[in-house]
């Protein structure tokens, strides 16, 4: 239930023109619970590296998801404990970057995580530094994001560890934050709004390819210390994207030319109508000011393979997320309330609240843990999904989550996934599924769905937890305390009515 494994098929990186290196040494994966870290971990294993990835949240619940790594759990903006994590090491993928955390805070947080890298690289003797960063005219003036991404780059090549730099511009596959928010644009909005520099030029890049990229660098050792621009093979401006897609969804693609191009305004319409909260797209659409397209082509010298298009990558993309196989998603990173996310057993007192609501059922326990575990995203929340719907909007109008995250996947749960504004804490198969509330709240919350198993009869139970020390989040309870019976009352009742034959595999 709680563990997803690649097959064949799955990997990217079958028809790279390069071989693996036999007896290299450890290879480290930072944001290993990230979008690229998660897809790149499949690869190099398939092909024999051994791996240690480094991960922000509790080592223990990756243990299921990777038995075959070392896991290593580390803030990057802790010096001692970056250099524990680089003892061994050959080399390092640099996946790190804080878009989460905003405008304001995440050029200083990337800065000094890279300085905490590179000091703690050279102490350890570190070969390698391979780091995807951003694409964009450097002759020009930049945007906060690519320019963050910059300075990142030169942070890393001061010390004397050689560092291989990829530049690419927004990456399109399943499960990609530039990908979902062009697709949800083209699905939401009957005439989409397009400033000026809707025109400008990009040149997106499949994960596809990108992966390839960064495996083939790894194999290729002249390219150490270099520096590449990757991108797809077309260039495109953002108008050509969204019409593109349309096209592959089927759907009239109406521009609307305007005359005015507040980014903050845009990127927060943006964030109402796409799963992706204002804190990224604000970041990544800082980015459509410039033209982002390869300078170089330097990088086919080493690595001479013919990219995918956009249309093939959006279709890729498509037939991912029908076969709901998606693996890794932009959600798995923590939102930038990260350390304030305590488990529900980590808490120094009792929750402030709690009430239960149980329901004596036939059913027997695997089929009504597949029925609990298909709550959220597109099945919305069986009864009373408005209710939901409305609290998620009303999140995502305040720059939270929202419930517009959806799933990644549908057929499958683990830890750390994310349903609509809660995340997965804890499951244990036929017993329990406890989700972490992640949206705006006077206080922390909880909601356990339980079953216990009797003789002739299981219950099946929803406990809402919340823990709160100030009077608003009392308040916040009782508010909406009248709610939980209505709704919890119903959600029951659907998951009995709604079990399945076969449990979760």
């Amino acid at each position: 239930m709680d563990s997803v494994n690649f097959n064949n098929t799955d990997l990217l990186c079958s028809d790279l023109p390069t071989q693996p290196i036999e007896n290299y040494g450890k290879i480290l994966i930072t944001g290993a619970s990230g979008y690229i870290g998660g897809r790149l971990i499949s690869e190099l294993a398939a092909r024999g590296y051994s791996l240690r990835l480094m991960v922000r949240g509790d080592s223990k619940d990756y243990r299921d998801q990777w038995p075959d790594h070392e896991i290593f759990q580390c803030d990057a903006h802790d010096p001692d404990r970056v250099n524990i994590t680089l003892k061994g090491i050959d080399t390092v993928y640099y996946l790190i970057h804080s878009l989460s955390l905003g405008r304001k805070e995440f050029e200083a947080a990337d800065i000094k995580a890279a300085r905490n890298f590179r000091i703690a690289a050279e102490k350890n003797n570190v070969k390698r530094i391979i780091y995807l960063g951003g694409m964009g005219d450097q002759t020009s003036p930049l945007s906060a994001h690519l320019k963050n991404r910059l300075e990142v780059a030169n942070e890393l090549r001061q010390g004397p560890v050689p560092v291989t730099i990829l530049r690419a511009a927004i990456i399109i596959g399943s499960g990609s934050a530039s990908y979902e928010i062009i697709k949800h644009l083209v699905q939401k909005l009957p005439f989409i709004p397009c400033p000026h520099w809707s025109k400008n030029k990009c040149q997106p890049i499949s994960i596809r390819d990108a992966i390839k990229y960064m495996v083939g660098v790894l194999e290729v050792p002249e390219t150490a210390g270099k520096d590449f621009c990757i991108g797809g093979r077309e260039i495109l401006s953002y108008e050509d994207m969204l019409k593109e897609l349309g096209s592959v969804l089927g759907i009239k693609t109406y521009l609307l030319q305007i005359p005015f191009s507040n980014l903050c305004c845009y990127s927060y319409i943006a964030s109402l109508v796409t799963p992706v909260p204002r804190s990224i797209t604000a970041c990544l659409m800082e980015g459509l000011i410039n033209n982002v397209v390869c300078q170089s082509k330097e990088i086919y010298k080493f690595l001479d393979f013919t990219p995918i298009s956009f249309r093939e990558a959006v279709v890729r993309a498509l037939s991912r997320e029908e076969q709901d196989r998606v693996y890794t998603r932009w959600s798995d990173a923590y939102p930038p309330a990260h350390e304030l996310a305590y488990k529900l057993h980590e808490l120094h007192s009792h929750p402030t609240y709690s009430t239960v609501y149980s329901l004596e059922t036939k059913q027997p326990a695997p089929s009504l843990f597949t029925s609990m575990c298909k709550i959220g995203g597109k099945e919305g929340w069986f009864n009373n999904t408005w209710m939901w719907k409305a609290r998620g909007m009303i999140d995502r109008i305040f720059m939270g989550v929202g419930s517009s995250r959806g799933r990644k996947r549908y057929s499958s749960l683990r830890v750390n996934d994310v349903i609509d504004f809660w995340r997965v804490e804890d499951i244990i198969t036929n017993k329990r599924l406890l989700l972490r509330a992640e949206m705006k709240l006077p206080g922390r919350a909880w909601l356990e769905l339980k079953i216990k198993q009797g003789v002739n009869k299981n219950t099946i139970s929803v406990i809402p937890y919340y823990y709160t020390n100030s009077w608003f989040g009392k308040l916040y309870w009782f508010i909406f305390l009248p709610f939980h019976h209505f709704l919890f009352k119903h959600l029951l009742e659907e998951i009995d009515r709604r079990c399945n034959k076969q449990p979760v595999v």
